[in-house]
Order: structure tokens, then sequence, then C-alpha cells
């Protein structure tokens, strides 16, 4: 026995209005074909759905639950009427990603690109923030998804592990400290340091640890990328702070050798981040789902 999605709008606008007339004029409708919808369903299921008296029409204990049903099924009905809309691109839709600078310099850009591939009917707003500015706009809402700093994840708040790395120092093959193959922070604080721009969440970091040891970084030049700065140390104008692969990579193409520091907080973990699972529009835990299971097909360093 098939349902119609108009009589079940029709039971609904009844219910809502108290009045089998008003309900009609909604539509519009007839109220004569009204009023052969609503018997013809009655009939067609054994029921009686409303109580009809001078003050109007009112759900029987059997039209309640009829009733609590048909909401259900006309809200799922259109969502997968936007779902539909969705995948074949009549609808946009925006998400909004937060990361970290390493996340976004190192990770996300090969991560995202097969997922924006399947799904072209999104716009992904991606924004590089400092950890806590993170927290605060996956906090507050401003944004869907966030990757951070795993140590400062709240347990209020959703996460997930998203990759595990490590900051190395990268010096020229020429400079005074290419002879070790380790060394602490503290070791390199006498020599320049080509940096990242302030305003990089990583740069802060880094300055930030350098003060922990009582002398702040001997900036020489501010470099405006990862690259960049590898290039610079290559030329010997200074030695950088880098993630581990990305160090790596700049190791094998230009004149400079990667150091391993073996201070503690080298050793970092970044974390996926939301308010709520459950709460997540499909595309955004798509999204979520890819990022998440994307570290696993991955065999970066850790």
């Amino acid at each position: 026995m098939q349902l119609n999605l108009i009589d079940l709008r029709l039971i609904i606008a009844i219910a809502d209005s108290g009045s089998l007339s008003r309900a009609a004029a909604e539509f519009p409708l007839a109220l004569s074909a009204a009023s052969n919808r609503l018997r013809q369903f009655e009939e067609r299921h054994a029921l009686i759905l409303f109580k009809r008296d001078s003050a109007g029409m009112s759900a029987t204990p059997a039209g309640k639950i009829v009733l609590e049903q048909a909401r259900r099924i006309l809200a799922e009905t259109e969502q997968l009427q936007r779902t539909l809309q969705d995948l074949s691109g009549q609808r946009r839709i925006k998400l909004r990603l937060a990361a970290t600078t390493v996340a976004n310099n190192t990770y996300l850009p090969a991560a995202l690109g097969p997922f924006l591939a399947d799904y072209p009917e999104i716009d992904l707003q991606l924004e590089e923030k400092s950890s806590r500015q993170i927290l605060a706009a996956v906090q507050d809402k401003e944004a869907d998804i966030g990757v951070l700093d795993g140590n400062l994840v709240p347990e209020t708040l959703y996460s997930v592990p998203f990759r595990h790395f490590r900051l190395v120092l990268l010096v020229s093959t020429q400079h005074p400290l290419a002879s070790r193959q380790h060394c602490l922070l503290r070791d390199a604080l006498a020599y320049y340091f080509i940096g990242l721009p302030k305003e990089r969440a990583i740069q802060g970091f880094i300055e930030g640890i350098a003060m922990q040891h009582g002398r702040p970084l001997k900036i020489r030049v501010r470099a405006p990328s990862f690259y960049a700065q590898a290039q610079l140390v290559a030329q010997e104008a200074g030695i950088a702070m880098l993630p581990e692969i990305t160090a790596q990579r700049h190791a094998k193409e230009l004149d400079a050798k990667l150091i391993y520091l073996d201070d503690p907080w080298a050793s970092r973990e970044l974390r996926l981040c939301v308010y709520s699972l459950g709460n997540l529009s499909p595309q955004a835990a798509q999204l979520f789902h890819y990022l998440s299971q994307s570290g696993n097909e991955e065999h970066s360093p850790a």
C-alpha cells in the first residue's frame, strides 16, 4: 500500500490549522477535494484520524501517531531532496576548515585534493590559525572542522588523531651544526634563524619555546614559506626549524642537512576536532571521515 505525500501534507495542515477548510486553502485545494482525500485515506487504512466538533478538528490517538510519522517522513523527504540537489551540483555547500601552519602547508593540500574532486558541489574555506584560535572557532561554531595541536583539545569536543610529526632543524651542509645528527634547541639558539612571518602559527610556537629557554630566537630574515626558508638555509643565511617530512624533501633538493631535535616538545600530534560529530552536516561529516581515514593511507614519519 503506497503512501501519497500530498495526503500526508494535508493531514499535517489539518492538524496545524484545526480546520479542513483552512488546510484546503493552504494548498490550494478545493474543499470537496480535500474532504475526499481525507475520507479515502481513512477508509483505505481503516482509521479515524480526526474528531470533528464545533471547535474544529483535532487528532484522535491514532491520528497523533500517524501525524508524528508523517512529519518524520516529510522531513526525511526534504532532506533527501536537498542531498540530491547537493550531489547534482544544484546547490553549493560551503565548509569551513581551520588548521595550523603545519597542517595547511604539509598535509592538507594532498589530502583535500581528492575529496574536492569527488564532491564538486563543495566550496571549502580553508583558514590558517593558531591552535588556540582554532579551538575557539570550533567551540563558537565558526569552523566546521579544526586541525590543531593535540595537547589543547578538551574532552568536551570530539577529536581523532590526524597526523604525528616531528620538528627538526634544517642547516646548510657548511654550518657548524652540520656534523651532528641530533641536538637540543638550546644548542642552536646562538645561531641566526630563518623564520616565518610573525603571524604564522608555527612561528609563534617556535619563538615561544625559545623564550622558555631564556633566549629570544635570533631572526635574521622572515621568509614567506617553508620552501623559501629552505632555500635561504641552503645559501647559508641561517638555520630553520621545519616539520621533518618537509625538511627531508628540501634536504634532498638543496644543499642542506636535517638535524633531529631531542627536546620532548619536538614530537607533535595534530588532531581533527569538531564541536559535535552528530551535529555535522552530511558534507562536513564526509570531510571529517575522509580526513580521519587519510592518515591511515600515508606512511609519513612520526
